[in-house]
């Protein structure tokens, strides 16, 4: 493991590594070259090339294909990151490892004031991350930029404790666990980067997906001293505080169902008392455990029905460009596994998952992240999804919070706080509120995507801006470019490039004045 990047006081006291990678960059070590007279002068010579080489540069669908960058190129590092970045006990000021990874490949350097890309972690390790956001190794290439990946506290490597499963049960260390603490991280590494490779005056653009794309708005919105700009892809921040209707989700959900097949439709409606009326039979649950093959015997009908709506709603919401809905619906039409209503359920089952022995429906995501997600959705992101009383597919009901409060009571010792994200980060009246004091966001959504309907979906401003796509699904257009992409993806993407460039004309043309 490479050791984390070290502050370095004095330019004589650069340690070795540092000296290699402006070597690398530059051909002589860059520390030297900041630290003579001249430094003015040559940033600013630097930026009128760098600046003019991205005003030429031309994007078309080839330009925003995957650089060549091999796994070779990324490079792990570790800080030693505080624990609470809001107060002053004792144990604020304990530290655990927090790892971060960077590719220097297309980086034009600190000399020219180049990009430094930043991809936020949300709530997994960020192994999958790596080099796989296209939205950082294309941009790296058009822009010359440093790629900066960090990986969010108490997921991955990035854990206070010995292990992940030591923090969850140790409800003060838990209680460091939140979206606030996780942006007062991310600052204090780009800020470690940016001074231990003399790159103060490149811009920072931070991206994220989901929840990442929640966490980059707000970083823009927080810290905007730190970040140029935000691209933020399928973030919900308007599921808060009953800013959208709390069905918003499973209406969409029930959107693309219907749009694929009315009948897949309508037997699926169906389908949830009939689960009801056989599960309330003697051996019933031991009837639905066969008939739906599951690897474990059902304990209730909770079980198979959470299990069916999650696979319908991942279906929705990934469903470009794999049609996960047409797929299940092609199997519920189709009824190869029985012609009654539940028969016909189950042969979607088999048709998003393929011919298997037993199914098991907990494998849609990690137990890591259920873990994190469920403390975090028990603390500050408190999002009240239900499917209502009517408008859906699903069997009515309505978001209970005395009961949710309970259930996070229960399992941590500690009562959800629904109204703490609209009074930290806003949300409310965003398009008055923001359109004063907000800049630089890229809102980008796919309509097909039930989080879309909590997304921002209207320009607010002429800088924050939402790229939408009426056939787009769940993060896609951060996703590596293919060369087989719809145009409106490619569309999509090369707008926001161009919103990228015009954010960063500004900033050189501005910096050009100070230099």
């Amino acid at each position: 493991m490479i050791p984390s990047l070290p502050f370095k006081p004095r330019c004589t006291s650069w340690p070795l590594e540092l000296q290699d990678y402006s070597r690398q960059l530059y051909g002589f070590p860059v520390c030297l070259f900041f630290c003579n007279s001249l430094r003015s002068l040559v940033l600013h010579q630097g930026l009128v090339f760098y600046e003019d080489t991205i005003r030429k540069r031309k994007i078309n669908l080839e330009s925003l294909i995957a650089s060549d960058s091999s796994t070779s190129d990324y490079q792990t590092f570790y800080y030693d990151q505080t624990l609470d970045h809001f107060n002053y006990q004792p144990e604020s000021y304990t530290t655990f490892r927090q790892r971060y990874v960077m590719n220097f490949k297309r980086w034009r350097g600190a000399r020219t004031a180049a990009p430094i890309l930043v991809y936020l972690g949300a709530e997994s390790s960020i192994d999958g991350d790596v080099g796989s956001i296209g939205v950082l190794p294309e941009n790296a290439r058009l822009f010359g930029a440093l790629e900066l990946y960090i990986e969010h506290r108490f997921y991955g490597q990035s854990v206070p404790l010995e292990s992940r499963e030591e923090v969850m049960k140790n409800a003060t260390i838990r209680g460091y666990f939140s979206s606030a603490q996780a942006l007062a991280d991310y600052v204090e590494i780009i800020l470690h980067v940016k001074k231990n490779l003399s790159a103060e005056s490149s811009p920072v653009i931070v991206a994220g997906g989901s929840y990442g794309g929640m966490l980059a708005s707000w970083f823009r919105l927080k810290y905007p001293h730190v970040a140029l700009g935000a691209i933020a892809s399928s973030a919900p921040i308007l599921y808060f505080d009953d800013i959208v209707p709390s069905n918003s989700y499973y209406v969409v959900v029930t959107k693309d169902f219907k749009e694929a097949s009315l009948s897949c439709y309508d037997t699926i409606k169906s389908s949830w008392s009939e689960i009801d009326k056989i599960a309330s039979k003697a051996n019933g649950l031991s009837e639905l455990t066969k008939k739906f093959k599951t690897c474990k015997p059902l304990k209730n009908a909770s079980d198979l029905k959470d299990s069916l709506d999650s696979l319908y709603s991942v279906a929705a919401q990934y469903d470009v460009p794999s049609n996960y809905v047409n797929m299940v619906c092609k199997g519920i039409d189709g009824g190869s596994k029985g012609t009654d209503i539940l028969g016909r359920i189950f042969s979607g089952v088999v048709a998003y998952y393929g011919e298997k022995d037993c199914y098991d429906f907990g494998d849609f995501f990690s137990a890591e992240t259920l873990d994190g997600w469920n403390w975090q959705t028990c603390s500050d992101i408190v999002m009240p999804v239900d499917y209502g009383l009517n408008g859906t597919m699903f069997p009515a009901s309505q978001f209970d919070y005395k009961e949710y409060k309970e259930t996070c009571q229960h399992k941590y010792g500690v009562q959800p706080r629904p109204h703490w994200i609209t009074t930290y980060y806003g949300g409310h009246h965003i398009k008055l509120i923001l359109k004063r004091f907000g800049s630089n966001i890229i809102f980008t959504n796919g309509l097909r995507d039930p989080y879309s309907s909590a997304g921002v979906l209207e320009n607010i401003s002429n800088s924050i801006i939402a790229v939408t796509t009426k056939e787009g699904s769940h993060c896609l257009d951060i996703l590596p470019a293919l060369k087989d992409d719809p145009k409106w993806l490619t569309s999509q993407r090369i707008q926001q490039v161009k919103i990228m460039k015009r954010w960063f004309h500004e900033y050189y043309k501005d910096l050009h004045k100070l230099a």
